[in-house]
């Protein structure tokens, strides 16, 4: 297959890569404020700058969350329209990231109230867990891992992912969840208990 070239003989492919590489290297430099200004000044564009920003973060909290990947995309892309709808209606002086995770939060909680969750947690997992994880066994390690989130109560398996997994601060899983300071700290307390427990034995 013959590759056309430019008059400097670079293949134009390549050209085009390096172009929609820069791009994105771009659209990152961009703050997320920006970026909320201007989808809500009606920059179609902005926001999808922004859904790309944020679409692979959200797509693993849902599948972390226990949704198949089916499920997990549906709720996904319910959460970018309730936001594209709500937007009006955001506080530019707030951080959108809690805001974007409280409404995926909450069409996570749809889906499940709707009985459509299949328990197939992919969560990463935090360095204090995985010292204990036998590098020849990777398998094993991931299952116990999975079945270990599995027993978790929904709001310490929650907390636990916006966490350890998402890395939010607990004022933003204040944002998200609804639930107060204390509330938080003890679920995650509870869950990081619960998981040590579980998976101490596991070498």
């Amino acid at each position: 297959m013959r590759v056309v070239r430019d008059d400097v003989g670079t293949p134009l492919r390549l050209v085009r890569d390096a172009d929609r590489a820069a791009d994105r290297a771009r659209d990152a430099a961009v703050p997320v404020a920006e970026l909320v200004a201007g989808a809500q000044r009606g920059d179609a564009t902005a926001f999808r700058r922004l859904v790309e920003r944020f679409h692979a973060r959200a797509l693993r909290f849902a599948g972390n969350m226990g949704l198949t990947l089916e499920d997990a995309e549906e709720a996904v892309q319910d959460a970018f329209v309730r936001a594209h709808g709500a937007l009006g209606r955001f506080d530019l002086s707030a951080p959108f990231e809690p805001w974007l995770f409280r409404i995926l939060a909450n069409c996570c909680r749809t889906a499940h109230g709707r009985g459509r969750w299949w328990h197939r947690l992919r969560a990463d997992v935090p360095l204090e867990l995985a010292a204990a994880r036998d590098t020849s066994a990777d398998a094993d390690w991931s299952e116990e891992i999975r079945r270990a989130l599995d027993t978790l109560p929904r709001d310490q398996r929650e907390a636990f992912l916006l966490r350890h997994v998402e890395g939010l601060e607990y004022d933003a899983m204040m944002t998200v969840t609804g639930a107060g300071l204390s509330a938080l700290k003890m679920r995650v307390k509870r869950a990081c208990d619960a998981l040590r427990l579980q998976l101490g034995g596991v070498r």
